[in-house]
This record gives structure tokens, sequence and C-alpha cells, in this order.
């Protein structure tokens, strides 16, 4: 399976040219989350280890002459972070294309100082949190043995006070956490990101998506920050040749 895929469409980012440090037929994340397009993470883990090797990576950079994208973007078939070789595979994209880097974590390894070191090698850096407290974290996002949602928060919170780059917080919205709108913007101000992301699953998953106007009475408990985007707001693609939609069904989405 390719480590590069795409440059694909991103909402958040423009046109993103995608990388997989985990590139598995399987996903393998730290999360099971209720809405992934992927579906049921087969692999659910929490330690980090190689999935692929960073010369493989090399020879799929150097092939390609000429790319026309926004970003390159650590993404894939699961949690990025969960790839031990993410710092040096950082640094071999940026020895290479003359793309800014972003990475699209579910921040639940941003407790590990490891973790965080190698994210701060990034422009981008694209954090989720899509719940208010553990009973809902559990619920929404299913996560591996030992992850607790206390400790994620403070660990984001942690990355904001030394991180230079440009750190964005996603929060996915579904009937589920609707009703949590306030007190999750009152976690984003402790927070205090540089962009607020307000999504809703809009690519086919279990879970259905909130329409424009819920999504645009969440978006006002977010009034007081300078830099909100929401997934209804920007462009999307409605249309795309079939073999890019089959690259989005198997990669999670930009």
């Amino acid at each position: 399976m390719s480590i590069i895929y795409g440059p694909v469409p991103s909402w958040r980012l423009g046109s993103s040219l995608g990388i997989d440090l985990l590139s598995v037929k399987e996903k393998t994340c730290s999360f099971n989350c209720t809405y992934c397009q992927l579906g049921k993470t087969v692999h659910l883990l929490s330690e980090r280890r190689e999935f692929v090797n960073l010369a493989q990576l090399s020879k799929e950079l150097g092939a390609i002459t000429k790319i026309e994208a926004d970003y390159a973007t650590f993404s894939g078939t699961g949690e990025p972070t969960l790839a031990s070789n993410l710092g040096r595979a950082i640094e071999v994209v940026r020895s290479i294309m003359q793309l800014p880097i972003a990475v699209l974590t579910n921040s639940s390894l941003m407790s590990r100082e490891d973790v965080r070191r190698e994210l701060t090698k990034t422009d981008v850096v694209v954090a989720k949190l899509d719940a208010p407290n553990e009973e809902l974290f559990t619920l929404i996002n299913r996560p591996a043995l030992g992850l607790h949602f206390t400790e994620i928060v403070a660990s984001i919170k942690k990355f904001r006070d030394k991180y230079k780059g440009k750190l964005a917080l996603q929060m996915m919205f579904t009937k589920a956490n609707r009703d949590y709108a306030s007190e999750m913007a009152m976690i984003a101000a402790e927070i205090s990101p540089d962009e607020v992301q307000l999504n809703t699953p809009l690519r086919p998953c279990r879970v259905e998506p909130l329409p424009p106007e819920e999504i645009a009475a969440i978006r006002r408990e977010f009034v007081n920050f300078k830099n909100i985007v929401t997934v209804y707001e920007t462009p999307r693609h409605k249309v795309m040749p079939l073999n890019l939609a089959e690259t989005l069904r198997r990669r999670p989405e930009l």
C-alpha cells in the first residue's frame, strides 16, 4: 500500500498531499470513533511502533517530479502519531518537498513528551477534541485502554504553550454532543488555539451529520473566537474522479 496519496481536496487545508505512515489494509488507531468513515478500528493501539520504512517514503517522494499542493499532510489509515518514526518522517518530507507540513491527530498521544516534541517540527497541527467530559469521550471516541479525556485536554494545553506553528482545534459534532457546544467552547477557550474547526460527518459512515442550521447554531457558541471555520462554510468538491473517491474512502478525510 502506497505511503503517499493525493493530492486530495481538503476543506481545512486546500489541496493536500497525503502521507500515511501506517499504510495498512486494516484500520489501526488509538480510537474507534463512532463516526469514522473507515469503519471499525481493527487494531486498537496506544503503543507507538514503526509501520513503514522511511527509505520507501523517500523513494515515493522522490518519484514526484512536480506536485501542486498547499500542504503535505500526515494522515491515513489511523492515528499518525502511533508511528514511532513520525519525527524523522517529517524531517524527510521537509528535506525533499517545498511544502508546509501539517499533521491531523486525534490528540490521544499528545501526553507523551516525544510526540509533542515531534509535532513541533510541523507548520500546522490539527488536534481533535470531540467531547466536554470523560463520559462523552468514551461514548464518541471509544479509546484504547489507558487514554483519558482530562489527560488529553491537559496535553493539548501543554503543547499549545510550546508550539510556534498554527494549532487548529477540530471538533466533530453529532447528535451525541450537539447539546454540549457551550461546554466545548469553554474548553477551547482554555486551550486558545489559532483556529477552531467545527465539523460534522459528511462522508458515508454510521452516524448522521448535523444539518447546516444546527452547525450554525453551534458556531454561535464560539462567537468569541477570532478564527472559526465550519465544514458547511468551506467549498466542498461535490464531483471527483472515481479513483480519487476510492482514495478518500480508504483514507481519512483531510
